[in-house]
């Protein structure tokens, strides 16, 4: 989203945005710091629990992670063992399992974002680590033997979409505590049978169940402070905001179209097994390494390659997976496991898996606002898109363009809009929201694409006084108007 500021501009932002979280909380740093330390929580998820109210607990939840692909391991990395113990994990593919434990050794940056369990609890070894977690595959009865596990108070679901449903309901009648990965459901009917089931059911010591979604800006420390700028006025009058989610995904190189295990045919009748061939070429690097930490890296590497490779004996028609023909090409339940994204019948496309968060951070942005404490719906929604760049290998489009319009809140006269129009004498009264003033909207953009990266993910949210940007979920830049070039200086004052 910021790809066009200077990094002088970019620090400009950041400056601006600092300054107005500390004047407005009116902290002192090094006493801030001080409660911090004294209350034992130093780590970057303990600064989160401290910011969000949490106290410590004696005891954490115990949970289950189901399904331990790419999201799953990223939820296991985000796990803070104050207050939660992974004591399972479950999937049908050694890859999940092995990654689950080990981390992901692809790239560092995956590691870092997929660390694993004997990272994240301080196991020293694999088999110490299974002392503690329970492992469940096809072996020994899988999800449902995993739910019946006594051990368990909550599960963490991160199984493909069609499954989040039928697990999540599993689950609640079993008395457990659920936090499903976004998109709650595959569609609006099963959210609202999975609500009902929450509302009414009880866990083992017949308290309220909780049902969660992850939605992780609900829990991002920095979206929170946002919806404080904007409530505080720093911002005006919101009314445009504008986000993508842009990725540099091509045929051939694409992040939802991964290699299949055992391999594929070429055009030509020949058998590609990438996993196979990457296998071989880091054994081959192996033998002639010499650096002790280059050695460690690539024996991680074959050791998670291996597991990766024996995915190809998973017979997924075991699992709930189907051969079937689209647009007039067959597709194998091997493609539908592995590629699950793809696919209408698992997954529901770019809007589902991107335009989601976005979506929902808008939501956020424009709820603040509102004094009823409900959440704001659109009022309309524009939309274009298609399969523009990729292959028939695939039903989900790879190009989505979406224009919404939401209700503009109403603004209070003591709330400084940043405007006045002596002539008009306006808004002497305040600004009327879209209830009784139906011109009063507020409209968001959108566009997720694959095939140029240009902008990464984020949001701006524009205001009739300042500019806020929200970029990749970690860095935040605030400008008074559209002025990226003035490092501005805030105060408390009423009213915005």
């Amino acid at each position: 989203m910021v790809d066009k500021l200077s990094p002088e501009q970019k620090e400009v932002g950041a400056h601006n945005y600092n300054a107005a979280v500390g004047a407005y909380y009116d902290v002192n740093r090094r006493d801030f710091l001080r409660g911090i330390i004294a209350a034992g929580a130093v780590s970057g998820a303990g600064l989160g629990a401290l910011y969000f109210g949490y106290g410590r607990v004696s005891d954490p939840v115990r949970v289950a992670v189901i399904g331990t692909g790419d999201e799953g391991n990223v939820l296991i990395g985000g796990c803070t063992p104050d207050y939660v113990q992974v004591k399972a994990v479950c999937d049908i593919r050694p890859f999940s399992i092995h990654r689950a434990f080990h981390g992901d050794w692809s790239t560092p940056s995956a590691l870092g974002r997929r660390p694993g369990l004997m990272s994240v609890y301080g196991y020293e070894t694999e088999a110490q680590a299974r002392e503690e977690v329970k492992v469940y595959d096809a072996s020994n009865g899988g999800v449902m033997a995993c739910l019946d596990d006594p051990n368990i108070e909550g599960v963490i679901i991160a199984l493909p979409l069609f499954l989040h449903a039928p697990v999540a309901a599993a689950a609640m009648e079993r008395g457990l505590h659920v936090l499903t990965e976004k998109l709650m459901a595959h569609n609006v009917a099963q959210c609202k049978v999975m609500s009902r089931m929450a509302a009414e059911a009880r866990d083992k010591n017949d308290n309220p169940i909780h049902l969660a979604t992850g939605h992780q800006r609900h829990y991002n420390v920095k979206y929170d402070n946002a919806v404080n700028l904007i409530r505080w006025g720093l911002l005006g009058q919101l009314h445009h905001i504008r986000a993508q989610w842009h990725r540099s995904n091509v045929p051939g190189a694409d992040s939802w179209s991964m290699p299949i295990p055992g391999g594929e045919k070429l055009p030509n009748g020949k058998l590609f097994d990438r996993i196979k061939s990457d296998l071989a070429y880091r054994e081959k690097a192996l033998a002639g390494a010499v650096d002790p930490a280059e050695v460690a890296r690539l024996r991680q590497e074959i050791a998670m390659f291996k597991a990766w490779d024996a995915d190809k004996v998973v017979d997924p028609k075991n699992h709930g997976y189907v051969d079937f023909t689209s647009n007039g090409r067959k597709f194998t339940a091997m493609e539908e496991l592995h590629r699950w994204r793809l696919f209408d019948r698992t997954a529901a496309g770019l809007m589902a898996e991107l335009g989601s968060h976005q979506l929902d951070a808008v939501s956020i942005f424009l709820s603040s606002l509102r004094d009823d404490g409900k959440k704001v719906h659109p009022l309309s929604v524009h939309a274009v898109g298609g399969r523009h760049i990729m292959p028939m290998d695939r039903e989900c489009e790879d190009h989505v363009y979406c224009m919404y319009e939401f209700p503009g809140p109403e603004y209070s006269p003591t709330f400084d809009v940043g405007y006045f129009d002596r002539v008009e004498d306006y808004p002497k009264d305040g600004v009327r929201g879209f209830d009784q003033d139906p011109n009063k909207k507020v409209v968001v953009t959108y566009s997720t694409i694959n095939g140029n990266g240009f902008g990464g993910w984020g949001e701006v949210v524009m205001g009739t006084k300042g500019t806020l940007i929200l970029d990749s979920e970690t860095d935040v830049m605030l400008y008074r108007n559209s002025d990226t070039s003035a490092k501005v200086g805030v105060a408390q004052k009423g009213g915005g």
